[in-house]
């Protein structure tokens, strides 16, 4: 399925065309919210799973090796925007935008040490993927930056860091600005774990339970996801018979400039319903919906 191709018009950045269409308050907020840590939104919700513990069970039996829940959320969350896109817009320079693809961003822990570093990476994905594009590219990425001794990530930051302190402080502002325009260059762009459509991080491989993760105001990530480790409970079935549930419980903090609650409401319910449903992510969706001009 070859998703439509647009031509880039004055006012589009690298990353995204600008969507001039919107309502009159939409295109206002970002110049009462100027920052994304003033139009920051939290809440929590949880995955029982039941069904998609016997998915992680198949996947691994057909050779998936490692298949897991970060392989679902990350899988899932590309399903949702498909068929929501504006959770993928993003707010740069007061202006709002639609973005060409889907960019998630995940913390890569090189070894599970607390002495060992950790790194970004970024993995680019299309609306039509399915769970098995999902899982390949994802693993790929991780394998190429456990085998590297620096990502490109690390690399720019390294060399921003042998900068004097004014000096560095100057550049991150340049950089700033450059971004606020539109003229930062792809390079920096494609290396920066601040530009993306979601950031996501497992802290179930920790063991503990989701944090609230706060959004950088630098750059133009509109959505963190968090998941945590799998919990028991004890619940009644309708006749009070007591039956043990396994849930995982994850986080989410949101740009609200970029589309208003109750779009986020369903979309973010249909995400849920996806992720208990993990075999709808088998195949491509039907169709693909577009983002407003």
């Amino acid at each position: 399925m070859d998703e439509p191709k647009r031509k880039r018009r004055f006012g589009d950045r690298k990353e995204g065309r600008r969507l001039r269409s919107l309502d009159p308050l939409y295109a206002f907020t970002p110049f009462i919210m100027k920052t994304r840590g003033d139009a920051t939104n939290y809440f929590s919700a949880s995955v029982e799973l039941d069904a998609v513990e016997k998915y992680i069970r198949k996947k691994r039996d057909e050779g998936l090796k490692g298949f897991g829940m970060l392989h679902i959320f990350i899988a899932g969350y590309v399903r949702c925007v498909s068929q929501y896109p504006a959770v993928n817009r993003f707010v740069s320079g007061k202006r709002i935008y639609a973005r060409n693809n889907i960019e998630v961003v995940m913390t890569v822990k090189k070894r599970m040490s607390t002495t060992a570093g950790e790194t970004e990476v970024k993995v680019i994905f299309k609306p039509t993927d399915t769970i098995n594009t999902v899982y390949e590219r994802v693993n790929e990425a991780i394998e190429k930056i456990k085998s590297e001794e620096d990502s490109s990530t690390d690399k720019v930051a390294a060399a921003l860091m042998k900068l004097p302190r004014p000096l560095l402080s100057a550049a991150v502002r340049f950089f700033g600005w450059l971004d606020y325009h539109g003229w930062l260059p792809s390079s920096l762009i494609n290396a920066s774990p601040f530009h993306g459509s979601m950031v996501i991080t497992d802290l179930g491989s920790l063991g503990i339970p989701p944090i609230y993760h706060h959004l950088y105001n630098f750059g133009n990530v509109p959505v963190f996801i968090a998941f945590g480790a799998k919990r028991k409970v004890v619940e009644l079935k309708k006749n009070g018979t007591p039956v043990e549930k396994k849930y995982i419980d994850y986080t989410v903090s949101t740009d609200e400039r970029i589309c208003d609650g109750y779009y986020y409401a369903v979309a973010f319910k249909h995400f849920n319903y996806i992720l208990r449903n993990p075999e709808l992510l088998e195949t491509p969706p039907e169709y693909v919906v577009e983002d407003v001009d």
